[in-house]
């Protein structure tokens, strides 16, 4: 038999194994890890890169205030282009290494830089340049019309403080530009530093899961372990108990389920032996009174047609319902042994041409059965047995089905394959799971029939002891049960 959902098992596997427990705390351990790295990372980042660039930027503003304001007390009231030049040079060679572009609107042709070929009033962003030659009101709060103003801007794909400011209402206007190069490097060095401190914590964090998942899925393993055992049948399966955990407690209430089953199981088991006990030991207390009846009732058969009118379809009733009776007891004499697993397999090497034929002619069934058995057609079988079942299955479709019935016998493979067709109406569909079932009736209103319901099971049973099995289906006409055995038992490959 094959498990119908196996190749979706087979298929789901590697999904499984990814919504595993394991995996899900790892997954957990290191989302959380890796949010708390990420966030904690961003914030110490944009709170370092303020401070670097307010400290860098403050210290450069400063600076280019205090120089200009010392060196533009030694500029004339209308001073010319050189000495603009001069001035520039001057503020730039503070020593913190920036460049100063000066413009003075009295002179529209004078442009000067301390750097001319990297830094012109060009290069000063146009915002930058409305906001420091914007005067702005003078009051209590404010004492100065003008002030320092600044910007970072990229030029060239590098990062660059500009500042600015008027120096007298009617003087120059002064522009520094401050590299920032340096600080971006530092900047991408605590970069580095956090993206390699949040993988570490990644890692670090995964590692954490594997164990912590090691802890926790042990207990599980042992669980599921157990519970397995549990369902093969060992009942004396137990969990050790450790700790006074959650796990602890499941284990706990294992063991008091596993306990409680293993109690209810005994009970069912001697309840059942009683049963069949009981059954057996019924069986043969009624053999001996029913082969005396027997015996009786083979002389009265005898004698009925001798016998008054009246009398004889009493005795005729006697007779069949003795017959009946006797056939019921050895039934379940025989269902008795297979419950309780005294049933023998005497294993010949037969041929099932021969076995089919020998059924049909045993009980003058030629006239209503046609068979397609080729000679050949050989296997290790209990003949005994297999004509249990070929007269179950034949006279079954006999009796429900009617005639012709037809036996096909083939061998397909490693298997021999039986098939026991009939003409009638078919099994209806409410009753197909069931044919094998005992004691089961497809007319319920009809409580007695010649049948008691065991045939079909008895048959299953000993097709079952062969290592093989019986079906049962509808074909176009009629019912079609179909035998399939294979060549040997599998209890005789085991002895061999």
């Amino acid at each position: 038999m094959t498990d119908p959902q196996t190749p979706q098992r087979r298929r789901s596997g590697p999904w499984r194994r990814l919504r595993s427990l394991r995996v899900r705390l790892i997954a957990v351990f290191a989302a959380v890890a890796l949010i708390t790295a990420v966030s904690a990372s961003g914030i110490a980042y944009w709170l370092n890169r303020d401070a670097v660039l307010k400290r860098a930027q403050d210290t450069a503003l400063n600076d280019f205030r205090v120089s200009l304001t010392r060196n533009v007390s030694d500029l004339p009231l209308q001073p010319d282009c050189p000495q603009l030049s001069e001035l520039a040079q001057q503020v730039a060679s503070s020593g913190l290494n920036y460049d100063v572009v000066v413009d003075d609107p009295a002179l529209p042709g004078c442009k000067v830089s301390s750097d001319p070929a990297r830094f012109t009033l060009a290069n000063v962003p146009e915002a930058l340049q409305r906001a420091v030659a914007t005067p702005r009101d003078v009051g209590a709060g404010n004492p100065y019309a003008y002030h320092l103003y600044w910007q970072r801007v990229n030029l060239g794909n590098r990062p660059f403080l500009v500042g600015g400011t008027k120096v007298v209402p009617s003087g120059p206007t002064a522009y520094m530009f401050k590299s920032l190069e340096d600080e971006r490097a530092d900047l991408n060095t605590l970069g580095w530093s956090l993206a390699i401190a949040t993988l570490l914590a990644l890692i670090g964090s995964a590692l954490l899961a594997q164990a912590a998942s090691a802890t926790v899925l042990r207990p599980v393993r042992r669980l599921g372990e157990a519970a397995r055992r549990l369902g093969e049948g060992k009942l004396d399966t137990r969990l050790e108990v450790e700790g006074g955990d959650e796990l602890a407690d499941l284990a706990r209430t294992f063991n008091r389920t596993a306990e409680s089953l293993s109690h209810q199981v005994e009970e069912l088991s001697a309840r059942e032996a009683q049963s069949r006990r009981f059954v057996a030991d019924m069986s043969h207390e009624l053999r001996t009174p029913l082969t005396a009846m027997t015996a009786v009732t083979d002389i009265l058969e005898d004698e009925a047609d001798s016998l008054d009118p009246m009398i004889e379809p009493a005795v005729r009733l006697v007779v069949s319902e003795t017959r009946r009776l006797s056939d019921l007891v050895e039934n379940l004499m025989e269902v008795t042994r297979f419950d309780a697993g005294t049933a023998k397999l005497v294993a010949d090497e037969v041929d099932m041409a021969d076995l089919v034929m020998s059924c049909i002619d045993g009980r003058a069934w030629y006239d209503a059965v046609e068979v397609d058995a080729p000679r050949g057609v050989r296997l290790m079988a209990d003949p005994r047995r297999l004509d249990v079942v070929f007269a179950n299955l034949i006279g079954n479709a006999l009796k429900h089905g009617g005639s012709p019935v037809r036996v096909v016998v083939r061998e397909e493979g490693d298997q021999v394959v039986v098939k026991v067709r009939d003409s009638g109406p078919g099994i209806p569909e409410e009753v197909l799971p069931h044919v094998f079932d005992r004691f089961y009736k497809a007319d319920k209103g009809r409580a007695r029939s010649e049948g008691s319901g065991l045939g079909l099971s008895i048959a299953m049973a000993n097709a079952q002891i062969h290592g093989g099995t019986i079906t049962a289906a509808n074909a176009e006409s009629g019912a079609v049960f179909t035998l399939t055995l294979p060549h040997t038992p599998p209890s005789l490959e085991d002895e061999q």
